[in-house]
């Protein structure tokens, strides 16, 4: 791993760190998680951002992670809406039954939205 990569890769940990530190380890898991599995990073900033509510008890430091953490909280997002654009096609709707509740005008665009989270996560269909 290239030094700039373990560099991230470290402050990513310490941002971790400093979130559970302020709470977010007693945080109860989702059901869906496996047993000892930490909170997802969407978790981790969603936490920094209900205890950041009282700004005069907003911890810098924490507020410092939670940003950090956004990019990969962004990261999971994505892989969820994939996940979900992917399951709901093979449901059998159509795009244009998943366009409207995305809020979109067209099958067009529901399709086109799921090719750029998908390029977002690096894993557009022209990179296979």
């Amino acid at each position: 791993m290239p030094l700039d990569d373990q560099r991230h890769a470290s402050d990513l940990d310490r941002s971790r760190d400093a979130v559970h530190r302020a709470g977010a380890a007693a945080l109860a898991p989702r059901p869906w998680q496996h047993p000892h599995q930490p909170a997802s990073d969407t978790d981790l900033v969603r936490f920094a951002a209900w205890t950041a509510r009282d700004a005069a008890g907003a911890d810098p430091v924490v507020l410092d992670a939670a940003l950090r953490l956004l990019a990969p909280a962004r990261a999971e997002l994505d892989q969820l809406e994939s996940a979900l654009l992917f399951a709901a096609r093979g449901a059998g709707m159509t795009w244009q039954q998943i366009a409207e509740p995305l809020g979109l005008g067209s099958a067009q665009a529901a399709q086109q939205r799921l090719h750029r989270v998908l390029s977002r996560a690096g894993d557009s269909p022209a990179e296979r």
